[in-house]
């Protein structure tokens, strides 16, 4: 093959902010901005965030991949290569621990997505006790660990699927909003304030401590780093990418909100809180669809690909961090021999038991509270004060990276001063530690107490490990 040829075959920057696009964004980032900021307050917010963090934050993971372009395990290779192996089981640990109050937020998501699939509502989910939505999630999330421990894979497609329809629909919201006031005079919208005070945030203790909502939000992009090296002009077009990226991201963020603030009223939103943060999407593709006429078509669409979407991330969750992390050539220094055994599926069937009991006795313990919607709303927090923390060894590796900076090789720098390279990373960093836990405070000392024991719990299980197998080791020695 000509080298025309391989170049007409290499990544556009157009090509990787589409890729991008779509594994970072997703339409539940403009319902939780838009819910827990205000309504339109949020706009500001999201334009802070993209400029000094999403895309510093981006052109850093390009570095990494750059760098460690032959490394397979991500995260964990670029802090393994700069922090050590002892820092980069950590570093799977936490990208592993995180997805425990994920699982549990996927099944409870699961079931509130197959109530609107079949029934276009959730009374009968919202109206049941709590104990019995609880064991009804439990039982779901058990059968997909069983099948995760059959080593299927099929679903993987059906992500794909569910995810890319999601993902469509998520942008035809936004335009056929928009549309809508011009195509139907007679339905009722909210009027849109369009002075500056509208736009701008309400500093205050709720501001500060949903700010890891948003962090939450943009996070992620490290999935494209293998895709740096294959880029035409690497050290010209992924930034170009990642820019054209945050352009994309940032216009949906601002469309959207936009859009939710014709249907909805943030007044509102914050007397019925809880609700809203669990059902505003369907709610929005409920009314959209009224507006054009076509009943609730357009919901129930949305409701199914949720559903598969959702259980299909649900197995994935359970069954790839997994191998992520007993996979690694460092695992088996610092895990018991026990969690590295595999059955005759090739899914690592104790570690697969040490997820359902974490996960299972996360939603047994939330059975106390008082309502799904109540549950749900925990778990979004929940998860975006735990999801971000795996970023911060993305960080951690950055820093590391520039300063050893003559040891390795990149063909592509986010800048070239070692000084503003380091400062950047250091300040992402911060950004993210600080929300992660200005985050955990909340006025409800149940939700208090859980955003406090989960981290913890986790942080403790991810220390004694490495203890029980030096003793193992000891041991047989």
């Amino acid at each position: 093959m000509d080298d025309s040829a391989k170049q007409a075959k290499k990544i556009t920057a157009l090509t990787l902010a589409f890729m991008a696009f779509s594994t970072v964004w997703g339409f539940g980032n403009v319902c939780n901005g838009f819910n827990y900021f205000d309504g339109t307050h949020v706009i500001f917010s999201w334009v802070l965030m993209f400029a000094l963090y999403f895309v510093p934050y981006a052109l850093m993971v390009g570095e990494l991949g750059s760098t460690f372009k032959n490394a397979e395990g991500g995260v964990s290779s670029w802090v393994d290569a700069t922090l050590g192996p002892k820092m980069a089981y950590f570093a799977g640990w936490t990208y592993w621990a995180v997805h425990i109050s994920y699982i549990a937020g996927k099944g409870t998501g699961g079931l509130r997505a197959i109530s609107w699939a079949l029934f276009q509502n959730t009374e009968a989910l919202d109206t049941a006790k709590t104990m019995w939505v609880q064991l009804a999630t439990l039982v779901i999330f058990l059968l997909f660990c069983w099948l995760a421990s059959r080593g299927i894979t099929t679903l993987k497609i059906l992500t794909t699927i569910a995810g890319s329809t999601t993902f469509i629909l998520s942008l035809l919201y936004i335009v056929m909003m928009i549309a809508a006031p011009a195509i139907n005079h007679h339905a009722s919208f909210y009027s849109i304030n369009w002075n500056l005070k509208s736009f701008l945030p309400n500093f205050n203790v709720k501001y500060f401590t949903s700010l890891s909502i948003l962090v939450f939000a943009v996070g992620g992009c490290e999935k494209i780093s293998p895709y740096v090296n294959q880029m035409r002009k690497p050290s010209k077009d992924f930034p170009r990418g990642m820019i054209t990226l945050a352009i994309m991201v940032m216009v949906c963020a601002i469309l959207g909100t936009i859009a939710m603030a014709r249907m909805f009223d943030p007044s509102q939103v914050a007397k019925n809180f809880d609700t809203y943060i669990s059902n505003s999407d369907y709610w929005a593709f409920q009314k959209l669809g009224a507006y054009y006429h076509v009943g609730n078509l357009f919901l129930i669409i949305y409701a199914w690909s949720n559903v598969i979407g959702q259980l299909a991330v649900l197995l994935l969750s359970i069954d790839a961090p997994l191998r992520m992390l007993l996979g690694s050539k460092t695992a088996a220094e610092y895990i018991p021999s026990g969690l590295l055994k595999k059955n005759k599926h090739g899914a690592y069937y104790n570690g697969i038991k040490m997820v359902a009991v974490l996960s299972g006795s996360l939603i047994l313990v939330q059975a106390v509270v008082p309502g799904a919607t109540k549950v749900m709303s925990q778990l979004i927090k929940l998860n975006s004060i735990a999801m971000p923390m795996r970023y911060l060894w993305v960080f951690a590796a950055y820093i590391a990276l520039r300063k050893q900076a003559s040891k390795f090789h990149s063909e592509y720098h986010f800048v070239n001063n070692n000084g503003v390279a380091k400062f950047f990373g250091y300040w992402c960093f911060g950004i993210t530690a600080i929300c992660c836990l200005l985050g955990v405070y909340s006025s409800d000392p149940f939700t208090l107490c859980l955003n406090i024991a989960t981290p913890v719990v986790l942080f403790l299980l991810g220390i004694i490990l490495p203890e029980i197998r030096k003793r193992e080791v000891a041991k047989n020695s």
